[in-house]
């Protein structure tokens, strides 16, 4: 069955940096899509990035695009994502999920998620 651990969650200050990742484990995932999500407390949970297993560039929200850089690491099975001058706002619970539809429909798989905090 389809594994996802999130790691590297944690304080991090206004203009600092923080890199999330995520291991995947337990099927195939080539034709996958693996993608980031973020709930903060009291709202609901929303799309940050995905990207296709296969190939291809991440698609971001707009909210994070030229703050925030997905990776993928094919031989590892890992994904991560590198948060670079977070904002307050960007405090939530950060959820790895995979979808073996791709992009498109609902996204099944989903780990236990990482905390991220920011602080002004």
């Amino acid at each position: 069955q389809v594994q996802l651990v999130e790691s590297g969650g944690g304080l991090v200050q206004t203009g600092g940096s923080l890199r999330l990742s995520c291991a995947a484990s337990g099927r195939d995932f080539t034709s996958y899509a693996l993608g980031w999500f973020r709930q903060a407390p009291g709202k609901e949970r929303k799309f940050v990035a995905h990207i296709a297993w296969a190939g291809g560039n991440p698609f971001y929200t707009n909210s994070v695009k030229d703050r925030f850089t997905m990776y993928r690491n094919n031989d590892a099975n890992t994904i991560s994502l590198q948060m670079n001058t977070p904002k307050p706002e960007d405090t939530a619970m950060y959820y790895c999920a995979a979808n073996p539809r791709g992009t498109s429909g609902e996204w099944p798989y989903w780990g236990q998620g990482t905390q991220v905090t920011v602080s002004s």
